[in-house]
């Protein structure tokens, strides 16, 4: 693995005794300072759950036309379901893939703070009903993995343990699963845009052997290649501005495969809690290079609560679920 371009962190690490456990945590902080993403692996996630993720995830996509258009998010106030090819955007671009977001399963919230639109069930495929027990433990699973990262970045910056763990009692979660059809296009295709996560954290599996993911290092483009078994994992803008800029939310994107092959991944986004604001940590002096970027995307958004940013991107992203359910804060954002 000597010409992979990012760093490789191994999690179990933690379980063998504080030296190794300091060690990981000083890795995990330089990796996210420098780099901004790294491979993760020693998770704990059985080999059998990431074989059952790709079957379940092949399975979704060869569904007929008309059984994926069942869910269509659409169909759903809360962004969840199927979005069909070149219906998400970034940075106001489309996208050309195809993909279903998952979030937390819950009973839909009348009235409250508009971002309670959010709240409410998935569509599921009824078509393929042993899809929701896949993602379902794969979600317990990432969740746990999330949790035990951001304890490891609160004592690598010199915090609490428990420095975030009330914001991310009830974390606001988001699965894509997603699949990049193959273009014949004689130029490099967006599969996915050039962007920055905007949230907290992203644990990315992709299927074995399918490359196209491409990471901002030093000014220039460099791919990010799966391994077997291993994550990709990134922070997102929130994690940078909790830091005080120390650690670097990075640009990436993704190439769409060339024809007749395609491309699965599956990101697992872990952010805080609707109503809660990202908390921040008072850096040590050692840490406080007097570089770190906190206002790149806007501290008075960072710094809000996490449901107003994650509705503005929605709205964003998902144009067609705007008009279909939240034409009212359309207009009212429109008269802003």
């Amino acid at each position: 693995m000597a010409d992979l371009n990012l760093p490789i962190l191994d999690l179990s690490e933690l379980d063998r005794g504080p030296e190794a456990a300091a060690r990981f945590r000083d890795d995990l902080r330089n990796a996210t300072h420098e780099v901004g993403f790294f491979y993760l692996t020693g998770t704990g996630v059985p080999t059998e759950l990431f074989r059952r993720l790709q079957k379940a995830s092949r399975d979704f996509f060869a569904l007929p036309e008309a059984d994926k258009l069942a869910i269509e998010n659409t169909r759903s106030p809360h962004f969840r379901g199927y979005t069909r090819i070149g219906g998400e955007l970034t940075a106001g671009k489309v996208d050309w893939r195809e993909q279903i977001d998952i979030g937390p399963e819950a009973d839909a919230v009348e009235g409250g703070p508009d971002y309670n639109r959010l709240i409410g069930p998935n569509l599921w495929p009824a078509a393929q009903p042993e899809l929701r027990g896949v993602v379902e433990e794969w979600h317990a699973r990432l969740t746990e993995v999330s949790h035990t990262l951001l304890r490891s970045w609160a004592l690598a910056l010199g915090a609490e343990e428990n420095h975030f763990e009330a914001a991310f009692a009830d974390p606001a979660t988001l699965i894509k699963i997603v699949r990049y059809p193959g273009t014949d296009a004689p130029d490099p295709q967006q599969g996915v845009g050039e962007h920055r996560d905007s949230g907290v954290l992203t644990l990315l599996w992709v299927e074995p052997g399918k490359g196209g993911l491409q990471v901002m290092r030093d000014g220039a483009w460099v791919d990010a290649p799966p391994v077997d078994d291993m994550f990709i994992v990134n922070i997102g803008e929130m994690l940078q501005f909790a830091s005080g800029g120390h650690l670097t939310a990075t640009n990436h994107r993704v190439i769409s495969p060339v024809a007749p092959d395609d491309r699965i991944s599956v990101p697992f986004f872990f952010n805080p809690s609707l109503d809660s604001v990202m908390p921040v940590i008072d850096l040590p002096e050692e840490l406080r290079d007097g570089e770190g970027d906190t206002t790149s995307a806007g501290a008075y958004t960072i710094a809000g609560l996490y449901g107003e940013n994650a509705l503005r991107y929605r709205l964003r992203a998902h144009p067609n679920v705007a008009e279909a359910h939240h034409a009212d804060l359309l207009a009212a954002s429109a008269s802003e």
